[in-house]
């Protein structure tokens, strides 16, 4: 499977959010959208998932357009763990993961064995199923970003997205999360800030700036001290490190 935009443009309350996108995603691999806030790294990605529909151009997963795929038949292919997931009402992690088999269920079907083992393989992936009866609001935010990820998994999707999957955790969560990521057999996109984890973590990285594509291609190829100064505004010094992939250093004064 593969997700593509072609010619892409999106419009929210009078104001263009993306404009004229074209993008092809290397299926297995892990590619990263990068750019400031306010650049259009969320709104692609729930344009890659059919959650909006673009106003201009076409989303295609496997060459087909998604506008004209049925709903339920593009949440088993595509997963979308989004930035932040709360709830109020009390819920286990095993009831959350569960949700995850929601696409591959009709509302009056039985839930069956083959359902218990996608869950319980999801949560053993993430290193959770010893948390699986622990309540949602119990849980650190490395655990609930580990949670929504284990319920994307459970959609058994051959295409993950995950908006800012990182955010607001500690270096070492950032790390183990980023690593779990990287050793999913699926493809992923990811919308990232840290141009540093992007380097390390990322095959290939997506530079957006005001809704437009600015720059695609390896972390190595991307990431220099001109385009760092013209998409975000600030000085930095880049050096490859022993294993090819650049380190940013920014540059205050």
């Amino acid at each position: 499977m593969s997700l593509s935009l072609s010619g892409v443009s999106w419009t929210a309350g009078g104001r263009l959010i993306l404009d004229d996108v074209s993008l092809e995603v290397p299926p297995g691999g892990l590619l990263g959208l990068i750019g400031p806030n306010g650049s259009g790294k969320s709104s692609l990605l729930r344009l890659l998932a059919g959650l909006r529909a673009p106003s201009q151009g076409s989303v295609c997963l496997d060459g087909q357009p998604l506008a004209k795929q049925p709903r339920r038949q593009v949440a088993r292919q595509v997963a979308l763990v989004e930035q932040h997931a709360a709830t109020e009402v009390d819920i286990s992690v095993l009831e959350v993961v569960r949700l995850g088999r929601t696409p591959h269920r009709s509302p009056l079907s039985p839930w069956r064995q083959d359902d218990d083992l996608i869950v319980e393989r999801a949560l053993a992936q993430v290193g959770l199923w010893h948390r699986k009866d622990q309540y949602w609001q119990t849980l650190s935010g490395g655990e609930r970003q580990r949670a929504q990820i284990a319920r994307a998994l459970a959609q058994e999707p051959s295409e993950l997205l995950l908006d800012e999957p990182t955010n607001h955790l500690d270096i070492q969560h950032q790390l183990e999360l980023l690593q779990l990521v990287r050793s999913l057999p699926l493809t992923c996109v990811m919308a990232i800030h840290d141009l540093n984890l992007a380097a390390i973590f990322c095959d290939l990285l997506v530079v957006l700036k005001e809704g437009r594509k600015v720059a695609c291609g390896s972390p190595a190829q991307v990431l220099n001290a001109g385009l760092i100064e013209q998409v975000y505004g600030v000085r930095a010094d880049v050096v490859l490190t022993e294993n090819g992939r650049p380190h940013v250093r920014y540059l205050l004064g």
